[in-house]
C-alpha cells in the first residue's frame, strides 16, 4: 500500500496568528485612511492608483483571515494544500498558515447519538460495524470542526455472540482504551480510522475468542504450544482481554492508533443454552461437594473402627464392621438428618 509509508510533518513556528490578525486589521484602518486622504488631497493619476490599491486591499485582505486556526489542548489539524499534504498542527495555540491550505478529517461527518456518560466524561455513542458503538463523548465537537482529538478515547463494544472453541455460543462485550498517535495516517491510510477500529475490534474480538472455551475444559491448548492448559475466558479474563488488546494494536498501526487497554465488560453464556449450562455446572459442583463429603466419612469411619479397636471397647467381627461402616456412611453421606433408634436388647 502507497499511503502506508506516510510520514507526519508537525508544523512548527506558526503560532503567528495574533500578529497577522492585527496586522490585518491594521492595513484596512490604513487602507481607509487611504481612500480618505486621497479623495480629499490627492487628483489626476496619483489619486486614482491610490483608491485603487487602497479598495482592492479592503476588497482581497480577508483572504489572509481565512489561514488563522485555534486549536485547545490534546487538539491537532491535519492541513492539505491542493490535495498535497503539507503537515499537522498540534498543541494549543493561535495558528496562521497559508489561506488556501485545507483541514481533513475523515472521521469528521459521523454522527453522534444520544446515549449515557461513559468513563471519559463524555456523552453519545457513533455506531460502527458488527454492533459497535464508539463513546465520542467531548472529541465529537472536534471532528465535527474537522480538528483530531488527541486525547484519549473509549470504543465501547456492544455485547456479541460469538462461539467458544468448544462450539458453545457466548455473550461477550469489551471496552476499548485507545488514541491517535500519527495524523498522517490516522487521515490518510484508511478511508475512516474510527470506523476501521470499530470493525477490526470486532475481527480481533471473534478470532481470541474463538481460541479458548468459556471455562476450563480437558484437552483444549489455548497458547498454540501444542499442550494442553487450563486457559478460559471466564478464568482468565486478564489473559484474554490483553491478547485482544495485542490484536487490534496490530491490525490498526497502519492507521496510526494506539491500543492503550482492552478490557472485558460483559461474558455469559448465550440465552439459549444458559440454563443448561448452569445445570451442568451445578451437577459439577453437587458432584464435587459428594466426592468431598465421602471422602470425609470414609476417615471418620476409618477413626472410629480404629478407636474402638485400640479402646477395646467393643470387639466386633467382620460382620458386624461391615454393618457399622453402612450405618455410619448412611448418617454421614446422606443429605437429610439421621434418626436414631435406640436398640436396647442384645447386640448381638
Amino acid at each position: 500500500m502507497e499511503n502506508k509509508n506516510v510520514e507526519e510533518i508537525v508544523l512548527k513556528g506558526k503560532k503567528r496568528g495574533m500578529a497577522v490578525l492585527l496586522g490585518v486589521l491594521a492595513a484596512y484602518v490604513i487602507a481607509v485612511a487611504g481612500i480618505i486622504a486621497a479623495a480629499t488631497k490627492m487628483d489626476g493619476a496619483a489619486q486614482v492608483a491610490a483608491i485603487a490599491v487602497c479598495v482592492l486591499w479592503c476588497a482581497l485582505g480577508w483572504i489572509l483571515l481565512c489561514g488563522l486556526r485555534v486549536l485547545k489542548p490534546q487538539e491537532a489539524l491535519v492541513l492539505t494544500l491542493f490535495g498535497k499534504y503539507i503537515g499537522t498542527l498540534k498543541g494549543e495555540g493561535f495558528y496562521w498558515v497559508n489561506p488556501f491550505c485545507s483541514a481533513v478529517n475523515p472521521a469528521a461527518g459521523t454522527k453522534p447519538s444520544t446515549g449515557s456518560t461513559n468513563s471519559t466524561g463524555g456523552r453519545g455513542k457513533l455506531s460502527g460495524e458488527g454492533g459497535i458503538s464508539i463513546n465520542l463523548g467531548e472529541q465529537a465537537m472536534a471532528m465535527a470542526s474537522k480538528k483530531l482529538s488527541m486525547k484519549v478515547m473509549t470504543l465501547d463494544n456492544n455485547k456479541q455472540k460469538i462461539n467458544d472453541c468448544l462450539g458453545n455460543p457466548v455473550e461477550i462485550g469489551i471496552v476499548v482504551i485507545w488514541r491517535i498517535v500519527n495524523t498522517a495516517k490516522a487521515v490518510f491510510n484508511v478511508d475512516n480510522y474510527v470506523e476501521f477500529l470499530s470493525i477490526q475490534t470486532d475481527s480481533a474480538l471473534r478470532n481470541v475468542v474463538r481460541l479458548y472455551p468459556y471455562d476450563v475444559a480437558p484437552n483444549v491448548d489455548t497458547t498454540g504450544d501444542g499442550v494442553a492448559d487450563e486457559g478460559s475466558l471466564r478464568g482468565s479474563s486478564e489473559v484474554v482481554a490483553e491478547r485482544i488488546r495485542k490484536e487490534i494494536q496490530g491490525k490498526v498501526d497502519m492507521a496510526g492508533l494506539e491500543i492503550l487497554e482492552a478490557r472485558i465488560t460483559y461474558l455469559a453464556y448465550a440465552p439459549e443454552i444458559a440454563a443448561v449450562m448452569l445445570q451442568r455446572q451445578q451437577a459439577s459442583a453437587i458432584i464435587d461437594a459428594r466426592k468431598m463429603i465421602v471422602d470425609g466419612a470414609v476417615g471418620m469411619v476409618e477413626m472410629a473402627l480404629d478407636r474402638l479397636s485400640s479402646g477395646g471397647v467393643v470387639d466386633l467381627d467382620e460382620e458386624r464392621k461391615a454393618a457399622m461402616v453402612s450405618n455410619l456412611l448412611v448418617v454421614l453421606c446422606g443429605s437429610k438428618d439421621a434418626q436414631p433408634v435406640v436398640n436396647s436388647g442384645s447386640l448381638y
